[in-house]
This record gives C-alpha cells, structure tokens and sequence, in this order.
C-alpha cells in the first residue's frame, strides 16, 4: 500500500504524549482521508474518526457530541491515550471556538486525547486557527501528488503527469482521456469550487469567479495584467474583486498568481500576476485537446512543460516554506525566483523551441542571484527536474 511522505512523521507525533493537535489542510482529492485512514489503521491506538462533509446543519452540537463520544470510547477503552479525527471540519460554523472549548477542557482535566482535524479549504483553516487555536496546533499542508509519487504508485511518465497531473483518483481513466476529462471537471474542479469557495465564503459574482479560473487555467505560465484581463470577462467588476477571487482559488489548491519579484514588497505586491495552476491537470482537463494532439503542437506543449515545472515549485513552496515569484523588466524575463533561507535561485525553462534566454544574464546583473538554473533544453532535463525537491539546489 503506497503512502505518501507526511505518514511517518504524523504517525510519530500521534505517538507522543499529547501536546499539539495536527492539522492537515490541503486542496481536494489529495488523499488526506485516506492518510488519516492508514495512520489510525496502523497505530494500536483506539480513535474515533468522523466526517462533518455532507451533514446537514452540522454545528458545535454536532461538534460536542463527537467530542463527548471520543472521552467515553476513551474511558471504555482503559488505553493510556485515544484519537479523535474529524474531517471537512471547516464545514462546521465557528468550529475553531468549539475545538478550543473542548480541548481546554481536556487540558484541564489531563485528558489525553490527540486531536487531528482535516480540510479543505485552506483560508478558512487558517483563519480558525489563527483566530482561536494560537499555540494549541501544528499544521501540515498536504499537497498535490508530485511525479515521483505518481510516478512509484501508478507508473506515470514524465509526460503523462505534465498532462494528467497529480490526483490518484483519476490516474485509472488516463486511457480513455473524455472519459478523463469529465471526471476532472465534474469530480474535481466542480466541488473544490461549489463546496469549499462558494459555500463557505462571500462571492458576489460567482459566475466571474469560474471564469477568471477558466481563463487562468488557459494562460497557465504566463503574465497578466488583471485590469487587462477585464475586458474578456462579463460583469467583470473591479481588479480589487479578481484578486481576491484569485485568493480564493489559491488557497483551494487550484489558481494561483505569482508576483513579481522586484526587491521591494510595495512593488511586488503591485505587480501584474503570472497565472500558475496547483496541478497541470485542471489545464488538460479543460482542454479540447488530448494529449497526442498537444504534443504534435510545440509551443503548446512547451506551455505544459513549463506549467509542470512551476506547479512542482508551487507545491513545494507551500510545504518548505520558500517564496516563489517571477521577473520582468522590459523585454527580459525569468520564469522563477527561488528565495530560501536569504539564498535566491533563478530558474530559466526551456522546453524545447528556441527561447531567448537573455533575461536571466539581465537579472543576474541586476539583482545577483546565488544560483542559475536552466531547466529543459541544453540544461537540466525537466522531466529530472520533477524529481528533485527544490529545497535540495541550495
């Protein structure tokens, strides 16, 4: 049975005597159900594990009395600790005050009970946490599946997983590619949008919403401006509404908007953003295309490329900790700007056509980055590029 990474360190923490409760956010279909499900299959343990997705009215009732249900399991159990998981609970309406409520109880009463709460909707988390948990949890972001994943747990090649991408869930109907396609859009796309943006934040313009991820998606890997974008949007309302609408996109693990690297935070926040999805699937599977036809097609398929390079950088920005950005400055351009620990790394793609590279000398002169790297043709082969954690070029 394939398990990811983050197994062996959450199952040692569940290990250890109470102190934090773990929470694991990430976007849909990731497999952070299933990981749960393997962690408290593999520890001896006792656990109660439920779900709030899908409950009607769920709310801290419902909370309380599944927190109740774990102390008597517990009590019955006569073991020296016990597990309470409890899924979706972003779901349930000012669920971080109930949490909190319960676990002090527990604290004070020197109940051991550890505490893993999982979600999907990675603003939400954030806010609850930060709101009412402050020094009460550890949190681990559960990414998009990476190539070497998908790679060791369903054979994929490199070009099968810059088109297909990284959600298991999908990996078995890659030869029948409509078939695909629909899944995508109807089991992924759809309910990361419908249930975890439009049914637990304030959208106005929902229908602008899905569409600046449609055109997002389409523009993958490259700048744009959004005041620019306006005028292929209906009811497109102001910029300060598309940028928070790309905020929501990011933090469901689907669009996100790089910034412009520019030294100074006022600028870089200012900058026009270069579109990048969380995983090249949401390009294919939107796409009329199958993948033999992209691939007849160079330029196309050299925007693949270049979107599998930034989604693994994106991804692994969200679990180490780095910043990732782009830069321009009039005709020059650097597809990504690595910051780690006050190193920089500056990473150039080139998938195959001829490019001009002239940029990344440009932003050598200008900014002095510790490292450069030329990804693709004459340089480090993408498809080994996928392989390596970013974290490790430093």
């Amino acid at each position: 049975m394939f398990q990811r990474p983050h197994f062996q360190a959450l199952a040692k923490r569940l290990d250890e005597p109470r102190m934090f409760m773990q929470v694991l956010a990430g976007p849909r279909q990731v497999g952070k159900t299933t990981l749960v499900g393997q962690l408290l299959e593999a520890n001896t343990t006792p656990s109660h594990n439920v779900s709030a997705d899908g409950l009607a009215n769920a709310g801290a009732a419902w909370l309380d009395q599944q927190w109740e249900t774990a102390r008597i399991k517990h009590r019955q159990s006569g073991a020296p600790s016990f597990i309470l998981a409890i899924d979706e609970i972003q779901k349930i309406p000012n669920w971080s005050e109930t949490v909190k409520a319960n676990w002090d109880a527990d604290t004070r009463n020197s109940l051991p009970i550890n505490v893993v709460l999982l979600g999907s909707s990675r603003l939400l988390l954030q806010q609850g946490l930060t709101e009412s948990l402050a020094g009460r949890f550890e949190l681990t972001y559960i990414g998009h599946w990476s190539f070497l994943e998908m790679k060791e747990a369903f054979g994929f090649s490199a070009e099968q997983f810059a088109w297909f991408g990284g959600y298991p869930g999908a990996s078995q109907l890659i030869g029948d590619e409509l078939r695909w396609k629909k899944y995508v859009t109807d089991a992924l796309i759809e309910p990361s949008i419908s249930r975890d943006i439009l049914s637990l934040t304030r959208v106005d313009k929902p229908a602008l919403l899905r569409r600046l991820f449609e055109l997002g998606c389409l523009y993958s890997g490259q700048v744009v401006a959004l005041n620019k974008l306006l005028g292929q949007l209906l009811d497109a309302g102001n910029v300060t509404t598309l940028a928070h609408y790309l905020t929501l996109l990011d933090s469901a693990g689907l669009l996100g908007g790089l910034e412009k690297y520019s030294g100074a935070i006022i600028r870089q926040r200012q900058s026009s953003p270069k579109f990048q999805v969380h995983n090249t699937a949401l390009i294919g599977g939107q796409a009329p295309e199958i993948l033999r036809e992209i691939k007849a097609s160079p330029e196309k398929w050299g925007r693949i490329v270049e979107s599998a390079v930034g989604a693994h950088l994106l991804n692994h920005a969200r679990e180490e900790g780095y910043q990732l950005t782009y830069w321009r400055e009039g005709n020059h351009e650097v597809d990504f700007v690595v910051q780690h620990r006050g190193k920089m790394l500056a990473i150039e793609v080139k998938s195959g056509s001829l490019r001009n590279t002239t940029g990344m000398e440009a932003f050598r002169k200008s900014h002095s980055p510790d490292k450069l790297l030329l990804v693709g043709k004459d340089g480090l082969p993408w498809e080994e590029f996928l392989e390596v954690n970013p974290v490790d070029l430093f």
